[in-house]
């Protein structure tokens, strides 16, 4: 008897093209590769609100939200990461006092600590979401399972010496991830693989960005798209096409996962 196997899908550069639209040949892939018994899943650094539609248009319903911090299995929550709120509280006060602003989400929402910053429009605006609405204590009493932290380039190294609590990751030169120490979509694939009852090595991770490399290495075939970051590319077992050239649905058929 064939194993099951399972993929996982990152959103921006992967499911979506450089436009954030979805392919009609990645659309259809995904549906055949479910009509042939494969099990899809979405893995994201996106909270899970962000992605709903899209969701509800592929038919998914298992999921690996904020980099690993939330696993829902089949509508299901089954796995989840929090931030420390009191080191969140810490970091909040320094960022403050370096006025870098910050955004908190949990599972459900998201608020911002200022009502209007260009670093906040500028950054989630290349993800087509408005500026969040404020509330500064958002965090407070609440499992946040990500936050953001906007500033530039080498200016992220005074937190991450101060507070190691966190892991910080770049998605943008103005904005970085504020995820669990040791959290990472690795993890997240694990605790799905489980409560589905499959194995790793039957599982194949498709993605482009640094938040990818962990899932990538944990996989039993990581695929970096064409447009993927070079160091991305080198932690993958094959390297496909561009979003732009439906390298997600020609990575499919490559590797066999759609005959």
């Amino acid at each position: 008897m064939m194993e099951k196997k399972i993929a996982f899908f990152d959103i921006d550069g992967t499911l979506l093209n450089h436009d954030k639209k979805l392919p009609a040949k990645t659309k259809q892939a995904i549906k055949d590769l479910k009509e042939q018994g494969v099990y899809c899943a979405i893995a994201t650094g996106r909270a899970p609100f962000m992605y709903k539609e899209l969701r509800e248009e592929l038919g998914i319903d298992s999921f690996i939200s904020f980099n690993g911090q939330y696993v829902v299995f089949e509508g299901k929550e089954v796995y989840t990461n929090p931030l420390s709120e009191p080191e969140l509280e810490k970091l909040h006060k320094h960022a403050e006092s370096n006025n870098h602003p910050m955004v908190f989400m949990n599972h459900e929402d998201m608020k911002a600590s200022t009502p209007d910053h260009s670093h906040i429009k500028k950054s989630l605006g290349t993800l087509y979401i408005d500026h969040p609405e404020e509330d500064a204590s958002f965090y407070k009493g609440k499992n946040i399972y990500q936050s953001l932290i906007f500033c530039e380039g080498d200016e992220i190294e005074e937190y991450r010496q101060a507070y190691d609590a966190f892991d910080y990751i770049r998605w943008h030169p103005v904005s970085c991830d504020v995820l669990p120490r040791g959290g990472s979509k690795a993890e997240g694939i694990k605790k799905l693989v489980e409560a589905a009852g499959l194995r790793m090595e039957d599982t194949y991770a498709f993605g482009d960005g640094l938040n990818d490399i962990e899932m990538m290495r944990e996989a039993g075939t990581g695929v970096a798209m064409g447009n993927a970051m070079p160091e991305t590319k080198s932690v993958s077992d094959y390297v496909t096409s561009d979003v732009s050239e439906d390298g997600l649905s020609e990575a499919i058929y490559e590797l066999g996962l759609l005959k």
